[in-house]
């Protein structure tokens, strides 16, 4: 343990951590007061992808793309135990499959910012059956007895119970607050963008059923003492007449008396651009992804330099989610290995990203080794 003055004593490797200084204090009642785990505008997350096509096709390429691993174990049936559980285990009602799982595990976590699995061990305990990947409104986070320590509730018409067997149930949160346990969805901040976005398509629409089911006005000057109401009434009978039969596809001509004049009504009104500010809001929801926008379809003008740095930096932004998964691989395959009872630990190795991953590897190792040689015969 350190102290602020005089000899300092490291505190021993794996020693448990006696106190947080830098958080407030809190009393018991607030300490163990429990919070929803789901967040109160995942509601509006989940409209938004609906509303918004664009992100969900961002998210389901995040999670595809964060997908493809293998796993590595020193012995040859630890090995082979864990290749048949990737395959085999079930999930959810008709799922199949680890990677599957994983692909739920992380859809759920970019949309809430949080997401919870359980493993669901056999009758006889022996083995992990399935997997289960739970729905947030049947949970509730209540914080530990220290910052460090958090607790998961089930909900329960009559309060909040303690997990029995916290330790078959993983917890992952995405970019946490300071001094929070639950995550912060990827869609945080864009609401109020995508309600913009949707006012503008909403006025394409009612403009273009404006414009394109075309609206007449007949004028006519009738002459002096003509009955203006009765050759209204004619004209307005014969111009519906020629409309309906044009709707059926017959010819039939408009036959009036007078000076009748027909102008289409808002044929002069300007159509407002709305490319410029549909772009701009794009680009802040793309922008927030961390996607290329060519991934998601948009052919906005880039160079090929420019998409090479995009990829990199998508590749940055996949090891960030590889990183949030692998502990829950690993915890999910040392419960397999422990209840077979075997031991060591499963290597989780992840496959490149992209075959351009593979060749810039490829071609790093070769320099390396090129440059390392020329060193060996300079020394020499």
């Amino acid at each position: 343990m350190m102290r602020w003055f005089g000899k300092k004593t490291p505190a021993p490797a794996g020693a448990a951590v006696a106190a947080v200084q830098t958080c407030r204090g809190r009393g018991p009642w607030e300490a163990g007061l429990p919070r929803p785990l789901r967040p109160p505008e995942a509601a509006v997350y989940e409209e938004l992808r609906e509303a918004v096509p664009i992100l969900d096709a961002a998210i389901q390429k995040i999670v595809r793309l964060s997908g493809g691993f293998r796993l590595e174990h020193p012995d040859p049936r630890a090995q082979r135990l864990l290749e048949g559980f990737r395959r085999r285990v079930p999930w959810g009602r008709s799922a199949v499959g680890l990677d599957s799982f994983l692909a739920g595990y992380l859809d759920c976590l970019l949309t809430y910012g949080s997401a919870v699995g359980e493993m669901v061990l056999s009758p006889g305990g022996r083995e992990v059956a399935a997997l289960y990947l739970a729905d947030l409104r049947d949970l509730e986070l209540r914080p530990g007895a220290t910052p460090l320590e958090t607790e998961l509730l089930t909900a329960s018409p009559g309060g909040a119970k303690p997990l029995p067997y916290p330790e078959l149930v993983f917890f992952s949160a995405l970019d946490p607050r300071p001094g929070e346990a639950a995550g912060q969805s990827l869609l945080k901040g864009l609401p109020f963008l995508s309600s913009v976005l949707m006012q503008i398509y909403r006025s394409i629409g009612q403009n273009f059923e404006r414009i394109g089911a075309l609206r007449y006005a007949v004028t006519c000057k009738a002459g002096q003492g003509a009955d203006a109401k009765a050759v209204a009434d004619a004209i307005a009978r014969e111009w519906s007449g020629a409309m309906e039969a044009s709707a059926r596809g017959e010819l039939r001509d408009f036959v009036a008396v007078g000076d009748v004049e027909i102008k289409v009504i808002g044929a002069d009104s300007q159509f407002i651009d709305t490319q410029v500010p549909v772009r701009q809001i794009l680009e802040q929801m793309v922008a927030k992804t961390g996607l290329p926008p060519f991934l998601l379809g948009l052919s906005w003008s880039t160079t090929e330099r420019m998409s090479r740095q995009q990829a990199d930096l998508l590749t940055s932004e996949l090891e960030s989610y590889r990183n949030l998964l692998t502990p829950v691989i690993q915890k999910i395959c040392g419960m397999v290995l422990e209840l077979a009872g075997m031991g060591g630990e499963a290597r989780v190795v992840w496959d490149n990203i992209s075959l351009q991953d593979e060749t810039e590897l490829a071609q790093a190792r070769l320099m390396n080794a090129q440059a390392a040689k020329l060193e060996k015969e300079g020394v020499n």
